[in-house]
């Protein structure tokens, strides 16, 4: 929720680019159509207009993406998680909302609801174009998620911990309740062997056997966090599909042939040369049974978490947009109850961060609960450091800013 634009000046930065025109949504019926009683998105020469849907027709998802790139530049860090990202570039999910800003024919703003946890109640995210800040539309854009929400308590994530973004949140009644830490460490500075426990095989990830184990270690090993826990296969499958997916940095941890453990990696801004992929990648090598498909110490390169009480890393908050050189992510990393206090997550970790540099990475990240300091002093003794912050936001069951939400958002 980068752009706090009720209090930022809305200068156009140098090199901003111009915002883009919204799709002709209405061109492809039913993909992008308003909910009954919502208007489109009307472009007018007048006031901004506000569009309520359900999934995005092709045309206005790729609008919103590039209106995600331009406020990606402008930040430095991209205003969108992972999830939804995921969701614009594959239709998402029909029970989302995707709300649309539109001043002058053109899109000025976006917003992401998404209703599906059940615990925790709806969570949003927003970015507005950079320039078309500083008009008011960013608190105009949070009070339409807070009426897309209802009578329901609203979550709002901001990527970055930017000051002008806890400013809007204030301004729309919102409160820090939660914050993210992502820490980095080099790749290039001493990593251990890891120790395995007695017992243990370590393999990578067969792409078409091994989806449903390690749902099932996943759903145990974060029972207490259903942001990750709840993960289904049409989670796994959407990852599956992602140009960056490689089960050869996909590591799991066997006792007695069942799953126990895990620790997926990823790379940020590792160039692929070909768009998202309609099909998964081969199933990976399988190190086989008694042994550990471990990477070398040392040698040659190749190519170039949030976590849970008991140590686990929750997944990344995935950014939109790299301008960066490529970096590794320890993305998620479980383990089964039954093997807590083993030193299985430690060993997977190191494992992940061993593969990692062998692709010839010089860092690697990951993103921690600031309030779970056992698992923070884990990651310091692996050497990681504390890098950015993304901040949780949460008002009551209703309030938007003056205590109402605006009905005249709806359009």
């Amino acid at each position: 929720m980068p752009g706090g634009d009720a209090y930022d000046p809305g200068c156009q930065a140098p090199g901003a680019q111009p915002a883009v025109p919204v799709g002709a949504g209405a061109a492809n019926p039913g993909a992008g159509a308003s909910p009954a009683g919502l208007p489109g998105l009307v472009a007018s020469a007048g006031p901004a207009e506000l569009s309520v849907r359900g999934r995005l027709s092709e045309p206005d998802a790729a609008a919103v993406l590039a209106l995600v790139r331009a406020a990606t530049e402008e930040d430095g860090v991209g205003p969108l998680s992972e999830h939804v990202m995921l969701h614009l570039r594959y239709g998402g999910d029909p029970r989302a909302r995707n709300i649309l800003l539109g001043s002058r024919g053109e899109l000025a703003g976006y917003a992401h609801l998404d209703p599906t946890d059940p615990v925790e109640g709806p969570s949003g995210e927003l970015v507005i174009h950079p320039v078309h800040r500083g008009k008011g539309l960013g608190l105009r854009l949070a009070r339409a998620l807070v009426a897309a929400a209802g009578q329901q308590p609203l979550r709002l994530w901001a990527h970055g911990d930017l000051p002008a973004a806890t400013r809007l949140a204030s301004a729309a009644g919102f409160e820090r309740v939660r914050a993210l830490w992502q820490m980095r460490r080099s790749l290039q500075a001493r990593l251990d062997r890891p120790k395995v426990p007695d017992g243990i095989t370590i393999r990578t990830f067969a792409v078409g056997r091994d989806e449903d184990p390690w749902l099932a270690v996943n759903h145990a090993a974060f029972a207490r966090h259903p942001e990750q826990g709840a993960w289904t296969r049409a989670d796994l499958d959407l990852r599956e599909r992602e140009p960056w997916f490689d089960p050869d940095g996909f590591f799991l941890a066997e006792r007695d042939r069942k799953v126990v453990g895990f620790h997926w990696t990823k790379v940020h801004g590792r160039s692929t040369g070909q768009p998202p992929r309609e099909d998964a990648r081969p199933a990976s090598r399988d190190a086989g049974p008694g042994s550990s498909a471990v990477p070398p110490t040392d040698g040659p390169a190749k190519e170039p978490l949030a976590v849970s009480d008991a140590g686990q890393a929750v997944s990344g908050a995935g950014q939109a947009g790299h301008g960066h050189e490529p970096i590794g992510e320890v993305y998620v990393v479980g383990v089964d109850p039954a093997e807590r206090g083993s030193g299985l997550g430690r060993a997977l970790t190191v494992i992940g961060l061993r593969y990692l540099r062998s692709l010839g990475l010089f860092q690697v990240m990951l993103y921690v609960d600031e309030t779970n300091t056992a698992a923070i002093r884990l990651y310091e003794s692996l050497g990681f450091t504390h890098w950015d912050t993304d901040v949780m936001f949460a008002n009551r069951a209703g309030q938007a800013a003056h205590g109402t939400a605006d009905r005249d958002t709806a359009g």
